[in-house]
């Protein structure tokens, strides 16, 4: 298999997430988007304090977001890059339905890995594109696929180092 998941939770909210599910969902995104290059992708599930952190850092926006994705070198590197996810977020939005929120996050996770494949949504054709792609791959309508726009994620430079130590 060519996507390698390195997770880590330091949510927390623990027990939400199957490594093997979303592992399941990078390899489906890497096959249909023709990406054969072995790499890792590290997955950091948090809270919003944390990715409030890395939005104001990174973004010089305030307040936590759902998702942001970090590109690394490249996928010569061996690591395509990095996913950080507020499980705060998710609950919060799902009401705290686990079953709802555990779906929340396999849309947050193939939209950022969508994002470290090069896809964007700044115009409504990319979000067009960007939406058709998450259904496909989660195997959902288009309307379940973007049910609600989230707070744009741009492909950041810098690694998160400091949350994998």
């Amino acid at each position: 298999m060519p996507a390698t998941l390195r997770l880590r939770n330091i949510s927390t909210t623990k027990r939400l997430v199957r490594r093997d599910a979303l592992e399941a969902l990078a390899n489906r995104i890497y096959l249909g988007e023709n990406f054969n290059a072995t790499t890792e992708i590290s997955l950091l599930l948090c809270d919003d304090e944390f990715i409030s952190d890395l939005n104001r850092q990174y973004r010089s926006v305030e307040g936590p977001t759902d998702v942001l994705s970090f590109e690394q070198d490249g996928p010569e590197s061996g690591i395509l890059g990095d996913v950080v996810i507020s499980l705060e977020t998710a609950l919060r939005r799902c009401d705290e339905d686990r079953a709802r929120a555990r779906a929340e996050v396999n849309l947050l996770f193939c939209h950022g890995l969508l994002h470290l494949l090069g896809y964007e949504h700044s115009s409504p054709a990319e979000r067009e594109t960007m939406t058709r792609k998450q259904a496909q791959y989660l195997r959902v309508s288009e309307n379940a696929a973007w049910p609600s726009a989230p707070a744009q994620q741009g492909k950041l430079a810098d690694p998160i180092q400091a949350a994998w130590s």
